[in-house]
């Protein structure tokens, strides 16, 4: 079975979803994109998207920033995702890809005079980092691009250099994960995820000021905390040495759901092992995104109606798509 995507306005076999390498965003990083999640509920047999809408109105916000035009609402881009993601078939956790970008096939430094074109994909991706025993993580060398370099508040493509330096540079001093500091030296994010530090009971996190990207599952933690636990979140700059002295670290993203963080700098965070808060907020959590708590109802966008007869087989997937290959 071919999987599919859609691209220049039409659902293609996803081999034939290619771009020229000439594409303008290609060779300036001038794209921006949002990863969202498609979580399988075997006894529901139903996979469920989360978040989609606000994970496509912060899309929209990010081509406003990059001056190109979204053909399509957040309400249509849901549609789209959703008969997409059915389109492939997939009874397993997916990582749906929407992607807007400087599509002319032109050399020149600028955003302006260039076609815009959006493209949207979706792969089975499983675990990012083993969130039931934790990461190793270490502060690196690389600097978070500040935003008046280029707007954090939304997911650049070329952004994410900064990421891929910061965590091959943590993966070369045997750690999972890297801690990015700001241009101040103080705590910002890891290179895809935000950072939470559990001190004197109360949740804290870098404000938006600090250069993070307010992610979206840091906002459902957020939430989680307070009408869950009781427990208020405080957003304020976190010095380095915080991290090492907080009873729990965990960190958020899309990807990495809810993270334990064992160590920093070599530094065992509680004791080295999974905190009690950050193991109650990643059972709520994960009952959250798979449909099982129906006061977080609306947080899950069901793909497939409901009733309809799931194949039992496992389809076959594309060499090189399964989270972890290159492809992906």
């Amino acid at each position: 079975m071919d999987a599919y995507a859609f691209f220049r306005n039409e659902f293609v076999p996803l081999a034939e979803a290619k771009v020229s390498i000439v594409t303008h965003a290609l060779n300036y990083g001038t794209g921006v994109f949002e990863g969202i999640r498609g979580n399988w509920n075997a006894d529901q047999q139903q996979l469920y998207l989360f978040r989609p809408r606000e994970h496509f109105e912060r899309l929209t916000r990010s081509c406003g920033v990059m001056k190109m035009t979204l053909p399509y609402s957040p309400e249509e881009l849901c549609k789209l995702t959703c008969e997409l993601v059915a389109r492939n078939g997939y009874r397993e956790d997916v990582y749906v890809r929407p992607l807007a970008y400087k599509g002319s096939e032109v050399i020149g430094v600028r955003l302006h005079d260039l076609r815009d074109d959006f493209a949207l994909f979706c792969v089975p991706f499983g675990a990012y980092h083993e969130v039931d025993k934790g990461v190793r993580c270490c502060t690196v060398s690389w600097r978070r691009v500040p935003d008046l370099a280029i707007p954090t508040r939304c997911k650049v493509t070329g952004i994410y250099v900064n990421s891929a330096l910061a965590r091959t540079e943590a993966h070369e001093h045997d750690c999972d994960e890297a801690i990015m500091l700001t241009v101040d030296d103080m705590v910002c994010e890891g290179s895809g995820e935000n950072i939470f530090a559990v001190i004197r009971g109360e949740l804290v996190t870098p404000d938006p000021s600090q250069d993070i990207l307010v992610g979206i599952t840091r906002d459902s933690v957020m939430r989680l905390a307070r009408e869950e636990l009781g427990l208020r979140t405080v957003e304020r700059p976190i010095a380095r040495n915080e991290l090492y002295l907080a009873d729990e670290v965990f960190m958020t993203g899309t990807a990495a759901h809810v993270t334990p963080v064992l160590e920093i700098d070599r530094r065992p965070i509680a004791g080295g092992d999974v905190g009690p808060i950050t193991q109650q907020l990643k059972d709520l959590y994960f009952d959250a995104i798979t449909g099982r708590n129906p006061k977080y109802a609306e947080w899950c966008m069901p793909v497939y109606p409901a009733g309809t007869p799931i194949p039992a087989e496992e389809r076959e997937v594309p060499v090189g798509l399964r989270a972890g290959d290159p492809a992906s």
